[in-house]
């Protein structure tokens, strides 16, 4: 596998994750390391904005299994991942490589990892939006006025299935876009 090909199949893992980890609450880091010591070797670090989101995700997250192995997930004391990285690693120094005792982060691409977060933050303002509508609604049916505008449940139901098909359309396209950079590496390689 080239590097291109290596990468985009990492992104795609990365983009999975990031994704079942945001069904249990905000997703403030997440880090995958690159080290391939026993106590290392494929571990996901992911920070949540609130304990108990954390704590959702790993009493799921245990009955679950991804490319065919059972997750194993746990609690972690460690809230600052800067102080568990290999600073030598950084800077291309460290000389113990993969068998490193601190963390050998690797990196995602930057559009990516940009996106990820910014549909997650859209998402969380839309939910912020339409709990707060709710909860005008209840205030105003309580008080016996009319609430200043209806939001019809089949619109919100409309709105998700167009947001969740433009998040598979754009995947799809990004897919396709690297097949077809990865046709273009093939047919200049002779």
């Amino acid at each position: 596998m080239s590097e291109e090909q290596i990468q985009a199949h990492f992104d795609d893992f990365y983009e999975d994750f990031f994704t079942e980890l945001c069904k249990y609450g905000e997703v403030e880091e997440m880090h995958v390391c690159d080290n391939v010591g026993d106590h290392l070797i494929g571990n996901v670090y992911a920070r949540f904005r609130y304990e108990e989101d954390a704590q959702k995700a790993v009493d799921n997250l245990n009955q679950r299994f991804y490319a065919g192995r059972p997750i194993y997930a746990e609690l972690s004391p460690v809230t600052d991942f800067r102080e568990a990285c290999c600073r030598q690693n950084e800077n291309a120094e460290c000389t113990r490589g993969g068998f490193c005792n601190f963390m050998h982060l690797k990196e995602v691409s930057r559009y990516l990892k940009k996106e990820l977060f910014a549909a997650q933050r859209n998402y969380l303002r839309e939910q912020r939006r339409v709990k707060r509508d709710k909860s005008e609604e209840s205030r105003h049916s309580e008080s016996g006025s009319s609430p200043p505008r209806e939001i019809s449940s089949d619109r919100v139901d409309r709105d998700d299935r167009s947001r969740e098909k433009d998040r598979k359309s754009s995947r799809r396209n990004r897919r396709e876009d690297r097949r077809d950079s990865y046709a273009e590496d093939l047919r200049y390689e002779y």
